[in-house]
């Protein structure tokens, strides 16, 4: 039954317009202008400024603009709240009713509900109704602080635009709040972030958003509460030459010069506040280019030295989202769907029954779509075109002629190594992002192919260097059969002091190992091998010697013979087994709100490929929001993770790019699996 949802769901998307097309992106064409766009697309020229403001500065070749394709709103005039009603909602009442009682539309209490943009109203819960003013001002006006060129060392050059805004809007003060002291109130302006917000009123993110717990994504217009302690500046929005940055735990003033290549005394001129001394939580201003005029990569580099990906922090990029601008995406994927009766149900599950690479795709397929629904929630809508490749490298490249690619973000799939590759290569003129979801085998170097999932080499080199770290005063045994020599002499190379047991006609004996074996320290041993054979035989043989030794289990690949009957779990249970894995398994038993809302959507636990589908597209979505393009956010060097799934895209040699982010997974004494320390 879920398959067949699924599937409905998916010939639903083919035949009607896709997630969160309320806008669509002109290419500027030579010759063209503000005025005849606005003309070609019949809207104002205020309102196409309004969502392109870079276009102010002038026109640039194909340059990609947003045009709204429908306008429920004034075009002369725009609506703010400046308040909320909280609602309690009563049973039978729907959005339509509540539009209608408050006199606002219902896209008006969905903008500042975001919940309800992917499920129904409930009885019960409580809703924010915003009430609007009308402001007749220019949406131009926006306080903006303009770098014209990195200050040098001890000298910091800013130009105020429209200075005469700074204090244009009063503040009414509020009775004290509850645990925070006086407060007021402020209206947030386009472009504000709740870093700049935080810096301006000597706050952490932290505070402010204990301040308003409700306010999720900043809306211009949206009154929040803040502190009464303002630096006397106007809020700043960030550019090209600065962003904001929130200190970390034992950071200090020193490290802080030396991550931005900036002089003491010209951060403090950035940050008045710190003159107080550095705080935790504090956002400060700080340069995001070096004197030469070199990016800085602010997050994960000192000096230019990149930090090893063991020590990355990992970033949740919901809370990073700079562009809420629609997102173009193709997802890619061998669904077969020409062999499917559409009037047929009975014919479609017995073709999903037969069909492990479409149950696949579905699978994938659902976990996508409710990807699209979260980034939704967040305020990134998208614009979904889904494409059924037949497993086919010829109609790959069909599809990819017969359709306009230009203004893709990012394609998703295909599938496998050789349709991956070829989208790549006929995308690869328009420089399109293609992410290879699934496959592990390594990939053509193409500019612009992105392996989502390592390959097992990567995974065997992962392990290697696990062990090298961590095995200093551990006995490590080495168990390899003559199949696995390669691994064996990386092995061997990499430790250097292990001891080597060799099997004999693919077998082992406890008397072997029981010879290797040291009782006064732990004993490391390391087993490679497909053979069913010897892997039975070495695991049992080591469960029975770990009553009386310390005794943990290793191999570098986990290949499916571990999975067999004749290796038993308990035992691999019994002696910790750990292995290398592109991803983790969820717990059931901890709550995770996409496992929860696909259970109750489908009432069934999903699976690893249906995960995949989410935690890809979702990584995607928010690197696009919070980064701009994907080749950005590699520059950035950022790791992210999600419900199974983590991130770490590294540029090959020869081009294109790999997700360098992988687990070393142990397994407990009750078969549950934890990521190694």
């Amino acid at each position: 039954m879920r398959f067949v949802i699924i599937i409905c769901l998916f010939f639903q998307v083919l035949t009607t317009s896709a997630f969160g097309q309320a806008y669509q992106y002109h290419t500027v064409a030579a010759g063209e202008t503000v005025y005849s766009i606005s003309k070609k697309y019949d809207i104002s020229q205020e309102t196409l400024l309004k969502l392109n403001p870079e276009a102010k500065e002038g026109l640039q070749v194909n340059a990609k603009l947003v045009i709204p394709m429908s306008l429920e709103e004034s075009e002369t005039a725009v609506k703010k709240a400046v308040s909320f009603n909280s609602h309690k909602v009563q049973k039978k009442e729907t959005l339509y009713s509540l539009s209608k009682q408050y006199g606002v539309s219902v896209e008006d209490i969905k903008k500042y509900n975001k919940q309800l943009y992917s499920k129904e109203l409930q009885n019960g819960e409580t809703i924010q109704i915003p009430v609007f003013v009308i402001d007749e001002s220019t949406p131009d006006k926006v306080i903006i602080a303009e770098n014209k060129e990195r200050p040098a060392p001890g000298k910091v050059i800013i130009e105020e635009r429209n200075p005469d805004i700074r204090n244009s809007r009063t503040f009414p003060e509020n009775k004290p709040a509850a645990q925070t002291g006086k407060t007021r109130e402020h209206i947030i302006l386009p472009k504000e972030t709740k870093y700049g917000i935080a810096r301006k009123y000597r706050m952490t993110v932290n505070e402010l958003e204990a301040l308003n717990p409700k306010a999720g994504i900043l809306q211009p217009g949206t009154m929040i509460r803040v502190n009464t302690d303002v630096l006397d500046q106007p809020v700043i929005i960030t550019n090209d030459a600065f962003e904001f940055y929130e200190v970390q735990p034992q950071e200090t003033m020193y490290g802080l010069t030396r991550r931005f290549q900036v002089a003491e005394d010209s951060l403090i001129a950035l940050n008045p506040a710190l003159k107080d001394g550095l705080k935790w939580g504090m956002v400060l201003k700080v340069p995001t280019k070096d004197s030469k005029g070199n990016k800085l990569d602010e997050l994960f580099e000192v000096k230019g030295e990149a930090m090893p990906s063991s020590e990355l922090s990992k970033m949740d990029l919901s809370k990073n989202i700079k562009s809420y601008d629609p997102k173009n995406l193709v997802l890619m994927l061998p669904y077969n769907l020409s062999k499917i009766n559409n009037d047929s149900i009975s014919n479609a599950k017995e073709l999903i029954q037969k069909d492990r690479v479409l149950r696949i795709s579905l699978d994938f397929y659902s976990g996508a779509i409710m990807a699209v629904e979260r980034a939704k929630e967040l305020g990134i809508s998208t614009n979904l075109r889904v494409y059924d490749t037949q497993n086919q490298a010829g109609k790959v490249s069909s599809l990819i002629d017969a359709n306009d690619f230009r203004n893709v973000d990012a394609v998703i799939g295909p599938l496998l190594q050789a349709t991956s590759e070829e989208a790549a290569s006929k995308l690869m003129s328009l420089k399109v992002p293609v992410i290879s979801p699934m496959t592990n085998r390594e990939l053509r170097s193409i500019p612009n192919l992105y392996q989502s999932r390592p390959s097992d080499e990567m995974l065997r080199e992962a392990m290697i260097v696990y062990l090298q770290n961590n095995s200093q005063g551990k006995n490590v045994i080495i168990v390899a059969d003559g199949a696995s020599s390669a691994i064996k002499s990386k092995l061997v190379s990499a430790l250097p002091s292990a001891r080597i047991l060799n099997p004999q006609a693919n077998n082992v004996t406890e008397s072997n190992l029981a010879s290797v074996l040291d009782k006064s320290r732990e004993n490391w041993v390391i087993l490679e091998s497909e053979n069913i054979a010897l892997l039975g035989s070495a695991t049992s043989a080591l469960n029975r010697l770990a009553r009386n030794n310390r005794i943990t289990l290793f191999t570098t690949y986990k290949n499916s013979t571990f999975e067999s009957d004749v290796v038993n779990n308990e035992h691999l249970g019994e002696l910790r087994f750990h292995f290398p894995s592109e991803y983790k398994e969820f717990d059931e038993s901890v709550t995770d709100s996409f496992v929860d809302a696909y259970k109750s959507k489908y009432g069934y636990v999903p699976s690893k490929y249906t995960v995949r589908g989410y935690d890809l597209t979702l990584d995607i979505l928010l690197r696009l929001g919070a980064m701009g393009t994907m080749e950005e956010s590699v520059n950035a060097n950022i790791i992210t993770e999600y419900v199974e799934n983590k991130f770490l895209y590294k540029p090959k040699t020869n081009g294109g790019f790999y997700n360098d982010a992988i687990y070393i997974m142990h397994l407990n004494k009750d078969l549950t699996l934890s990521v190694a320390k």
